[in-house]
């Protein structure tokens, strides 16, 4: 378990980190979810042992990573967004230095690195230079840098970054397969990527988090908030005269809409379903609804919502 409680780091008058707190469990996939520069990479970069807190501590299996580091670390393994590669060996040379550095017994770093190079799919490129392979294979190299050694935490950073939509796909399903044996910490600003592979969302801003909740309670969290939208032929004034009777609505605009059309946006109170009630309302008058559609918040919407300045406070899991 990796425990980081009022984490702070400045840089000068800058605070990249403000009092973070959360709690890392075993067997889950995490997303580090914020938009550039709010302090997902320092956090990780904290979370490893790589920079120095200004204040607060992270314990990772009850060690300090400041005050034990290496016990600590142990339980760690680390991509960054640029992995620490050295481009002019080749993959099992390079693979075999990392395994020396992170203390693997010697007789068994042979049979340690063919596994994680068999596991993350590079076994066929181990004798090459690193510098000749491609982008996606040099990612999948930093990848098993960070398996060597079998941690329990696996600390990604900004791990697709860069790839094209293929090689996308095969990191994402290296990540898959990693979860079933390790804990997976991931950071990204992409949402698609959180939310194909992560069963937690942890929201990012301004070094504070926002949220913390699973993918589906935070969609359901935020579901209170949706709005319903009918179109009808009936004048706004009229329109508005029926809504009134519908209990429950909290809140009615009336955007522009093609001529004789009057579209309404309808808020109702968080958790309530209204749509049968307006339905009937406009029936009794003898009124047809032309159209009647929920908006769905995806979490994209979420994500605006609670990163954009002066953003929804989210009342899930924190």
């Amino acid at each position: 378990m990796i425990e980081v409680k009022n984490l702070v780091k400045k840089y000068g008058n800058h605070t990249a980190v403000d009092h973070l707190s959360f709690q890392i469990e075993k067997g889950h996939i995490y997303g580090l979810l914020g938009p550039n520069g709010a302090g997902k990479s320092t956090t990780m970069n904290i979370m490893t042992g790589y920079l120095g807190a200004t204040e607060g501590e992270v314990r990772i299996n009850g060690h300090d990573i400041l005050k034990e580091p290496e016990e600590a670390k142990k339980a760690v393994g680390y991509l960054p967004e640029i992995p620490p590669l050295y481009v002019d060996m080749t993959v099992k040379e390079y693979l075999m230095f990392a395994a020396e550095l992170k203390k693997v017994k010697k007789q068994d770093r042979k049979d340690e690195v063919n596994k994680v190079m068999k596991l993350v799919r590079i076994y066929d490129v181990k004798d090459r230079l690193i510098k000749n392979l491609s982008k996606g294979y040099k990612q999948r190299v930093g990848l098993a840098q960070a398996v060597l050694g079998f941690p329990e935490t696996i600390i990604l950073d900004e791990p697709t970054v860069g790839l094209d939509p293929k090689q996308i796909i095969e990191i994402r399903e290296l990540i898959r397969e990693l979860a079933k044996e390790h804990t997976v910490i991931l950071s990204s600003h992409i949402l698609a990527e959180v939310r194909e592979v992560c069963d937690h969302i942890m929201i990012i801003s301004k070094g504070k988090l926002v949220a913390s909740d699973t993918p589906e309670n935070m969609e359901k969290q935020m579901a209170g908030r949706e709005a319903l939208e009918i179109e009808t032929r009936l004048l706004p004034e009229r329109t508005e005269e029926i809504l009134s009777k519908v209990a429950g609505i909290t809140n009615v605009t009336y955007p522009k809409s093609e001529p004789g059309i009057t579209r309404a946006l309808i808020e109702a109170e968080p958790g309530l379903d209204v749509r049968e009630e307006i339905f009937r309302a406009f029936a009794r008058e003898d009124s047809a609804l032309l159209t009647m559609y929920q908006q769905k918040k995806t979490l994209e919407d979420i994500f605006l919502e609670l990163t954009q300045e002066g953003g929804t406070a989210y009342a899930g899991n924190l």
